[in-house]
């Protein structure tokens, strides 16, 4: 009798035919989200191939140097690189790379990544021939100070060092220069100043 009397409202009695339509209506909801979920969703959109970086393109390889392009952010990027011949020991080093570069906005960037990462205001010193350059570090790189004038010693010897603080006492890296001039032409006329 009390279970008649929760269903009845103002004196009239719901009948046995509806009190199932309010759980079948309690499963329609429950079921929703997951018949949404089941549904397959759209792709996100890819992004316009224009704001890609596009990958490297070779210019060419002289000697132990070698040219390449690539684009970011619709400008073109050119630059020259090396790696280096004798690298100073240090457990578990990645590669070392010297490698000059030019931008629209930034000419003869010179930099060396060193395989590890630098003491917080390290310095390197770079001799190519008489010359001894001045480079700065961040991080796991060092760029030159003069990139005008690291370019020009470049261009008159064979092999330049890089002397550095390492994890564990000074490091010192050899560079080829063999083929430096020629790279250097070839960037420079795929990325003309402007």
């Amino acid at each position: 009798m009390r279970s008649r009397r929760l269903f009845q409202r103002g004196g009239l009695r719901i009948s046995p035919a509806m009190h199932t339509r309010p759980a079948l209506l309690a499963l329609a909801v429950l079921l929703a989200p997951a018949a949404a979920l089941a549904q397959p969703k759209p792709a996100p959109a890819q992004p316009p191939a224009a704001a890609k970086a596009d990958g490297p393109k070779s210019i060419g390889t002289f000697q132990d140097w070698q040219a390449a392009t690539h684009t970011e952010g619709g400008q073109t990027v050119c630059y020259a690189l090396t790696r280096a011949k004798t690298a100073g020991a240090v457990p578990g080093r990645g590669e070392v790379v010297l490698t000059v570069t030019h931008r629209p906005n930034l000419r003869d960037a010179v930099a060396i990544s060193a395989g590890f990462a630098y003491a917080a205001n390290a310095e390197v010193k770079v001799e190519a021939g008489q010359a001894v350059l001045d480079f700065y570090t961040a991080q796991r790189s060092a760029f030159a100070r003069e990139g005008a004038k690291t370019v020009a010693a470049f261009n008159r010897v064979q092999q330049a060092t890089a002397k550095s603080p390492g994890p564990r006492g000074q490091v010192a890296d050899t560079f080829s220069l063999k083929g430096f001039t020629q790279a250097y032409a070839a960037i420079t006329k795929a990325c003309p100043p402007k």
